[in-house]
């Protein structure tokens, strides 16, 4: 692709392109020479580069009462339009509401051995890491080749996972696995907090997973409100179990 569309992608108009390809070859100079080198008269240069200085794609310094420019250096230009890009996704919601637009959770379920499988499956998709509150001992026993069809595959994707889970003897014995599995698991009393379900946290996604019914059922709410505010419980409860 040509660095003129890149940029014009971007929102730069030909000439604005054609003075940030200028000084990204010359690396600081004069208008004079940024002109010559994008072929365009002195004053309309000087002008693009004053926008460009707006818009935080070019910097300028006096030198012996010359000014002098230079461009932004690409990798700044592609951080910061990263996170505006990641602040226009979040602010999404705001925006539907604004619009008088419900935004409402894409909610699918799931049932049987095979269907849950397949909820882990998307898991395996993820962006992020995976919060995970889990019975060791519930999901063994439903699914007995875990640990090789799911957590092999997880550690093979490098997609890191920290999970909360009874401190019993099935917990103590996944915990001592943790370096190896690419996680982190931390325990609470199994007197105290019975997990028999399972639920895990990613990207914009929510499962809950019951191994109890039979056949063992599952959903995944779709939501990035739901699951943001799912991962700040997690967080909370992660303070609150041991190491």
């Amino acid at each position: 692709m040509k660095l003129e569309n890149i940029l014009k992608d971007i929102g730069l108009n030909p000439k604005e392109s054609q003075i940030y390809l200028a000084l990204v070859e010359l690396g600081a100079a004069p208008v004079s020479k940024i002109a010559e080198q994008a072929k365009i008269n002195r004053v309309t240069a000087y002008s693009i580069l004053e926008k460009l200085i707006e818009r935080g794609m070019a910097n300028s310094v006096t030198q012996n009462k010359i000014r002098i420019f230079s461009a932004t250096n690409p990798k700044v230009i592609s951080h910061e339009l990263k996170r505006k890009a990641s602040d226009f996704q979040k602010a999404l919601p705001a925006f539907r509401r604004l619009g008088g637009e419900v935004n409402l959770p894409h909610v699918k379920y799931y049932e049987g051995l095979e269907g849950i499988k397949s909820i882990y499956a998307k898991t395996l998709e993820s962006k992020t890491e995976i919060l995970n509150y889990a019975n060791s001992k519930e999901i063994r026993e439903a699914w007995p080749e875990y640990d090789e069809q799911y957590v092999e595959e997880r550690v093979k994707r490098k997609i890191m996972l920290r999970g909360i889970a009874p401190l019993d003897k099935y917990g103590k014995e996944v915990q001592a696995k943790d370096k190896e599995n690419h996680r982190e698991i931390r325990l609470v009393s199994a007197k105290k907090f019975t997990f028999t379900n399972e639920i895990n946290i990613w990207d914009d996604k929510v499962a809950i997973i019951s191994f109890k019914d039979q056949p063992a059922i599952g959903v995944i709410i779709e939501s990035m409100e739901i699951a943001n505010t799912q991962r700040d419980i997690f967080k909370m409860a992660w303070e609150y179990a041991k190491k």
